[in-house]
């Protein structure tokens, strides 16, 4: 994302959102990222329903997105989505109970942007994903975000054998949801349950 990306943000209203969890970060610093990986070729990608899909949903929400930068972050859901074989519609899905699409999102435990990551857990997945990592702020930069949230939903899909219990473990931590299958306790739903029921939604 461009320097400019950030600084038209800081034109936003700070305002309550439909979701109740997280908020607009209060400050006015933004960050400024420059990812390893090139922009995504938008002209060729919007010919894919399917990103056509992405960007019809963030037009409708606070994204706090340019219509150039929408296109590019649809873009990013799903070229990441097909990377890592999930269904890009998920990812939406995911994106939409996090953060109502809203790239700036902060919640009160300090989970932060459009997949809503813990700072740890993003400073460790940009690691390994070669993403220049400049503090905390560098999760409010909506492509460095998605590539986190997709790969590190993958890393769960993987670790559990099912979406279900990987989602589970992406809201709730998978070290409890890890203390919760040793001790043959009944693992939360609601999350996974309000992710899938959107995700099955017309």
């Amino acid at each position: 994302m461009t320097r400019q990306f950030f600084a038209s943000l800081s034109c936003i209203a700070i305002g309550a959102l439909s979701c109740g969890h997280f908020s607009l970060p209060l400050s006015n610093e933004l960050p400024t990222v420059s990812l390893a990986s090139p922009a995504p070729d938008v002209a060729e990608d919007e010919a894919n329903p399917m990103v056509d899909r992405a960007i019809r949903y963030l037009e409708e929400r606070r994204s706090g997105l340019s219509e150039t930068e929408i296109a590019e972050v649809a873009t990013a859901i799903v070229r990441e989505a097909e990377a890592h074989g999930i269904d890009p519609n998920l990812v939406l899905a995911v994106i939409h109970i996090e953060s109502r699409g809203n790239s700036f999102a902060l919640s009160p435990v300090g989970a932060m942007g459009m997949m809503q990551i813990m700072p740890p857990t993003g400073e460790e997945l940009a690691a390994q994903l070669d993403i220049p990592w400049r503090g905390a702020q560098t999760l409010f930069d909506p492509l460095a975000n998605i590539r986190m949230g997709v790969a590190y939903l993958k890393q769960l899909e993987s670790r559990y054998g099912n979406m279900a219990t990987a989602l589970a473990a992406y809201n709730w931590g998978p070290g409890r949801i890890d203390s919760k299958i040793r001790r043959g306790a009944a693992l939360p739903v609601s999350y996974s349950g309000s992710v899938l029921a959107t995700y099955r939604a017309p």
